[in-house]
């Protein structure tokens, strides 16, 4: 009898040490998989993200360009830049931020309004708005310099700006890229109606509602760069 109990106690103590053993081994593996995350998830850490900004940028490039491409039949200048020439620092976002002046040469006696769009199309992720307005009076020849900061433009014949890409803006955000040179294309349309849009409304709205609507168009095309201290 004696003798079998000692075994017996002895089993059970053995068989403690080892239940002691693996549970302490059990803990130390799982607070090293919390503590020390294996390779594997430090390389999903790093690649999801890179592959979610990888998608948005090729989304962009692929939905971002213009819902409508009317042939070019308008002549558009401006007293401040050249066609194609350098945009001053005033229209820039390192100068005043004004929205330049804007000549439309004989404007076809049946227009009714006027749009205007201005891309960045040297942008990253495709082709970038800046500004868009519509609904300006046929009889504005010049669009002038610096349109005030407001949906509503009273001193422009009751225009109304749009939401840009740039911040959402409801006013026109000059040239600032981060590096290079940028391209920057003013797009002018003249249409045969005014638009029934809210100021809510962003350039790929303004395209579709204007679709059908375009007499004349015409671009003017600026560049800014130099990097951070041009």
């Amino acid at each position: 009898g004696t003798p079998s109990r000692q075994r017996n106690v002895l089993n059970a103590q053995a068989s403690v040490q080892l239940l002691q053993s693996c549970t302490s081994d059990f803990t130390r593996a799982v607070t090293g998989a919390i503590m020390a995350p294996s390779m594997h998830v430090i390389i999903v850490l790093v690649l999801v993200p890179l592959v979610l900004v990888a998608g948005i940028v090729i989304y962009l490039r692929f939905t971002t360009g213009d819902l409508v491409q009317p042939t070019e039949n308008l002549k558009v200048t401006s007293p401040a830049f050249a066609d194609g020439g350098s945009m001053p620092r005033q229209y820039s976002g390192r100068g005043e931020d004004l929205s330049p002046p804007l000549d439309i040469l004989d404007i076809s006696p049946d227009a009714q309004s006027i749009a205007v769009i201005m891309d960045d199309h040297d942008h990253p992720a495709g082709i970038f708005n800046h500004w868009v307005i519509w609904n300006i009076p046929a009889s504005y020849a010049r669009i002038p310099e610096g349109i005030p900061h407001a949906e509503v433009v009273p001193s422009l014949g009751g225009a109304v700006q749009g939401r840009s890409a740039y911040g959402g803006k409801h006013y026109y955000r000059g040239p600032l890229p981060p590096f290079g040179t940028h391209t920057y294309v003013f797009k002018v349309y003249v249409l045969d109606t005014t638009l029934d849009l809210p100021a809510s409304a962003r350039k790929p709205d303004l395209q579709r509602e204007m679709e059908g609507h375009i007499l004349q168009f015409g671009t003017l095309t600026g560049t800014f760069g130099g990097g951070r201290r041009a």
